[in-house]
């Protein structure tokens, strides 16, 4: 029996008839109602056969008409120009105008082949604009030329491995800073571990944020093309030495900033509201400044480089926050940029070989600056999630709105080219959070429950093929999160682009249990003990992530608390048993530090290309900062504060002995 009109159209847009779950043992079929929503959300009719006939009739009549894609993605080297439906221009005479990256036109004319292919001279990697006139059509396309890999550590890191330390910067403590950790603390911080040897730093998502309740997690930004002016450091702005009001407004909040930097928790709104007041005082200044200075140069450079992107961001930030001039945004995010600057410049000059570690994260909030400025591009009846497993029976929805992959095609992808740009900025790595989404994501229509999502393909080789570019021109590592469900074919065609996998020592057992030993790591990998959305090791250690769990009710009775404190009783053996059967723990190492430092150096003794360290776990903390699906009134994800401040545990003995060998060698050596 042939496919139904509806399975047809829904294959064509990219829905996925099926899906294996986390176990790998059910197969999870998508249903007609289901493929009906997602078409519905993608604006396209399929009430009926009748209407998914229709749209496969103008579907294919469109593309009967247009002889080029939008876009290509080719590798390097010679690679024909494909035109389409070649039994309508095949033997029909061409002109031809490549206009390169560099500013270099070529030109050439000639026949159509019979399969449809015209012949190219190599081209260099980069973005090339190729326009085609066939008789009296004509037709432009974005040519990329990508390199075969993204840049691998062992390019980077002259064959050593790098180990690093990862951060919230949101939580870091100090005595000089405003409330919440800022550019300046993270300078501090890479500068101390650069010389114990460390390759990088890493960092949570500085995306821009509303920075008020409910809407403080890094994951679901307003935007992931611009950060979040929170973090700078108002003290280091230039404009500071000539504005008297600027340093009038800082000695006048000396006691609320000391309240700020005392509280256990970051207060974001009130932290915002000091520093917007002091930013709003600096901008004045920069205006007063005269146009011909080196500072405007530089202003007006950046803004060149980021527009029209900025300038949306700049309308959205203006109608969102009238009350502020319209400027100001532009001028927080060229500060912004200049601060992160200066900390990618002080962690290479500190011996970080790598630097700066970003991330990415996999969505925007469905109320934010990208889902208006770009309407056609994010899909407002649907939002991504995760299908139901072992830790969510219904599934996960992160109420973020899915990206239509064929508008991101039809726009040559120039939202997916300024993400990776910008994510890539004074960075060394990139963490790409969800990285099975350049694959497939799931999608969960509106009105419908997790149980019913079901996946929607993405061009993962075209993808794929613009990060290779971005990560060769910037120098830069990237790293795929493929935790959770991920599809077999994922992790090695990341592999076969240079991506480096995620591993997590809790995740890493065999099928009873047991933790893995050391030499069964994945070379190619970023290796950490845990992840945000984890407990830390103390908070495993003592169960506090358990206690939780109870306490929010994600765990339903004291029975079921019971039985997992049980289970992890089992599992703290186990790793214990393996830390000491890798000599690292020995009978009587009891101190909380030594067992961190043991499984620190555990993780350092795997094969792993990158290992993260958790400045979390450096400290000690036994709050996580995340408690995934559980809403702020139940815990406060995101805000918790390092205990310490930066300029004591830069000096604490425990938190040198927690690392790699109490060290008794250098990171990574």
């Amino acid at each position: 029996m042939s496919a139904s009109a509806l399975s047809r159209l829904a294959e064509q847009a990219g829905i996925l008839p099926e899906y294996l779950d986390q176990s790998g043992t059910e197969t999870r079929i998508t249903s007609d109602r289901t493929r009906i929503a997602i078409l519905r959300a993608l604006g396209i009719d399929a009430s009926s056969e009748a209407a998914c006939e229709a749209e496969l009739a103008r579907r294919a009549e469109q593309e009967r008409k247009t002889p080029l894609a939008p876009v290509a993605v080719v590798p390097e080297g010679a690679t024909p120009l494909l035109v389409s439906s070649p039994d309508i221009f095949r033997d029909v005479p061409y002109e031809l105008v490549l206009a390169l990256e560099s500013g270099e036109t070529r030109t050439s004319s000639g026949r159509v082949r019979a399969d449809g292919a015209i012949a190219l001279a190599s081209l260099p990697a980069g973005y090339h604009t190729l326009k085609l006139r066939l008789r009296d059509r004509e037709a432009e396309q974005l040519r990329i030329v990508a390199p075969a890999r993204c840049v691998h550590p062992s390019e980077v890191l002259a064959g050593k491995r790098g180990v690093g330390i990862t951060l919230q910067l949101y939580s870091v403590a100090s005595e000089r800073n405003q409330g919440i950790g800022d550019f300046t603390d993270l300078a501090t911080i890479a500068r101390w571990a650069g010389e114990r040897g460390a390759s990088f730093v890493g960092v949570n998502p500085l995306h821009a944020l509303r920075n008020i309740a409910g809407e403080i997690s890094p994951y679901s930004p307003i935007t992931r093309l611009f950060k979040n002016p929170i973090y700078l450091d108002v003290e280091a702005i230039p404009e500071l030495r000539e504005s008297e009001r600027a340093r009038a407004l800082l000695r006048s909040s000396r006691e609320e900033i000391a309240q700020l930097r005392a509280t256990d928790r970051v207060q974001y709104e009130r932290v915002q509201a000091l520093k917007m007041s002091i930013l709003a005082e600096l901008h004045r200044a920069f205006e007063r400044l005269p146009e011909g200075s080196q500072r405007w140069r530089a202003y007006r450079a950046f803004v060149a480089e980021q527009d029209p992107e900025l300038t949306a961001f700049v309308s959205f930030q203006a109608r969102a926050n009238p009350e502020l001039p319209v400027d100001l945004h532009r001028y927080l995010q060229f500060e912004i940029d200049r601060q992160l600057a200066f900390v990618a410049e002080k962690a290479r000059a500190a011996g970080l070989r790598l630097g700066i570690y970003q991330d990415l994260a996999i969505g925007s909030a469905k109320v934010g600056s990208d889902t208006w400025a770009f309407p056609d591009l994010f899909v407002t009846g649907a939002s991504i999630g995760a299908p139901p497993d072992g830790y969510s029976k219904d599934g996960q929805n992160w109420g973020l709105p899915p990206i239509d992959p064929g508008a991101l095609r039809a726009g040559r992808y120039r939202y997916f080219i300024r993400l990776v740009k910008n994510a890539l900025r004074h960075a060394g790595a990139l963490r790409i959070d969800h990285a099975v989404g350049l694959f497939r994501q799931f999608w969960i229509p509106e009105g419908l429950s997790g149980k019913e999502g079901a996946y929607v393909r993405f061009p993962a080789d075209d993808l794929l093929g613009i990060l290779a570019l971005e990560s060769r021109r910037q120098g830069a590592i990237v790293v795929g999160e493929d935790l959770g469900t991920v599809p077999a074919e994922v992790p090695s065609a990341l592999h076969a682009r240079g991506v480096l996998s995620s591993r997590v020592l809790y995740f890493e057992r065999d099928a009873n249990g047991r933790f893995l030993r050391a030499s069964e790591y994945e070379r190619d990998s970023l290796t950490t003990a845990n992840t945000h959305d984890m407990p830390t090791l103390e908070g495993f250690f003592r169960g506090r992530d358990i206690d939780i769990k109870r306490e929010v009710g994600l765990i339903a009775s004291d029975e079921d608390a019971k039985r997992a404190r049980e289970e992890r009783r089992r599992e703290k053996r186990e790793l214990f048993r393996r830390l000491s059967n890798e000599g690292l723990l020995q009978p009587g190492d009891s101190d909380d530090s030594q067992v961190r430092a043991a499984v620190h150096a555990f993780l350092e003794r795997t094969p792993a290309s990158l290992v993260g360290i958790a400045l979390d776990d450096l400290l000690g903390e036994e709050e996580p900062v995340n408690v995934p699906g559980v809403t702020p009134e139940k815990f406060e994800s995101w805000t918790r504060k390092l205990h310490q401040p930066v300029e004591q545990w830069t000096c604490d003995d425990d938190v040198e002995g927690a690392l790699p060998l109490s060290g008794a060698r250098r990171l990574g050596e």
